[in-house]
């Protein structure tokens, strides 16, 4: 298939906000922590302005089976182009990959939560198809085989599914008055004259989206475009989870109108579903959070001569064993402990 390179290890970063999930995600469950009349408000322009994905998931005879007893969550988060127009079909091929995937894992206990970042060009197996880079799935089959794909790779199942389009995303920022990022490499966006010096930088609107968005400018590519997301991540929500924006409704009422049009969501995950986990997840600190990435095993060719992302098959077995197990909290102390050792 391709020279191997050296595995590269999940990074665990901690993130100073009580709650961090994906943008879009993370904004619902902000609207579930405002009481009174003006979370009802909220709440009906959500549900009224979101998508809902026909169908995300595939036949449940080719699913893995969850033990009735697991009250631990997985949630599959898209980010993609035309997220609301893959949202409204039932299934099939569509003219669109997911430029990010992420897995968030809330164990049972709700004592914390997990964000894995999936690379984008690893490369899996897809059902039906063969071989193909992970994102290929989108275009392949819809949210259906991506999720088929993903439960598929780590044999668990997953709960729900939430997307957003990156229009969204760049009206998100904007809404905010700009997010602030620390760069740690100078860059100039491919095709644009957007450059972005080191140092901290306020970003908004096309700026922030490229910022997320680019990878041909950097030596290892994908990798680096995943750690500007998880950046661009933490000074996101630790915005939006601010006083000064939670105590605003004018902001507050702002994002979720000019945001939720490019939100899609499974169909029994509503504001009322995302308010209720709010409120279960409203007292968790920093150091009950982790943002990852799944290790692989480098990168490599394919047969058809493509530049793909190995699989590290033992950390993929290690991590659907501890979502199956709800033991995601062991499986990271391990890894902080390997690292560790391996750092003297």
């Amino acid at each position: 298939m391709g020279k191997y390179v050296p595995r590269r290890m999940a990074r665990r970063r901690r993130r100073p906000v009580r709650i961090i999930l994906f943008s879009a995600l993370g904004i619902v469950l902000v609207a579930g922590l405002v009481a009174g009349t003006y979370l009802t408000s909220l709440a009906n322009m959500f549900n009224g302005k979101t998508q809902q994905i026909a169908q995300a998931f595939p036949s449940e005879q080719t699913r893995p089976v969850k033990d009735p007893d697991d009250g631990s969550m997985n949630i599959l988060l898209l980010g993609a182009d035309n997220g609301t127009q893959v949202s409204t079909q039932a299934s099939g091929a569509v003219e669109q990959r997911a430029d990010t995937m992420m897995l968030l894992h809330i164990p049972e206990d709700r004592s914390g939560i997990y964000v894995m970042s999936i690379m984008r060009d690893t490369w899996t197996d897809i059902p039906g198809y063969g071989e193909h880079k992970i994102n290929a799935a989108m275009t392949l089959g819809g949210t259906p085989l991506v999720v088929q794909t993903l439960e598929g790779l780590f044999d668990t199942k997953i709960d729900h599914v939430a997307m957003i389009d990156f229009e969204g995303f760049r009206d998100l920022t904007t809404a905010l008055g700009g997010i602030q990022v620390k760069n740690d490499f100078a860059f100039t966006a491919h095709d644009t004259d957007y450059f972005y010096p080191v140092g901290k930088l306020t970003l908004e609107g096309d700026r922030a989206l490229r910022f997320v968005r680019e990878r041909k400018s950097f030596i290892d590519g994908d990798y680096q475009r995943v750690r500007n997301q998880q950046k661009f991540m933490k000074a996101l929500m630790a915005k939006i989870l601010t006083a000064e924006t939670l105590t605003n409704p004018a902001t507050v009422y702002q994002v979720i109108d000019r945001v939720s049009p490019y939100l899609s969501f499974d169909q029994t995950f509503d504001a009322a579903t995302a308010a209720g986990l709010g409120l279960q997840l409203k007292d968790l600190r920093t150091s009950d959070v982790e943002l990852f990435t799944l290790p692989t095993a480098g990168i490599g060719t394919s047969a058809d001569g493509q530049s793909i992302v190995l699989r590290d098959e033992a950390a993929i077995a290690q991590i659907g064993a501890a979502l199956k197990t709800d033991t995601m909290a062991q499986w990271v102390k391990s890894q902080e402990e390997s690292t560790a050792a391996a750092n003297g």
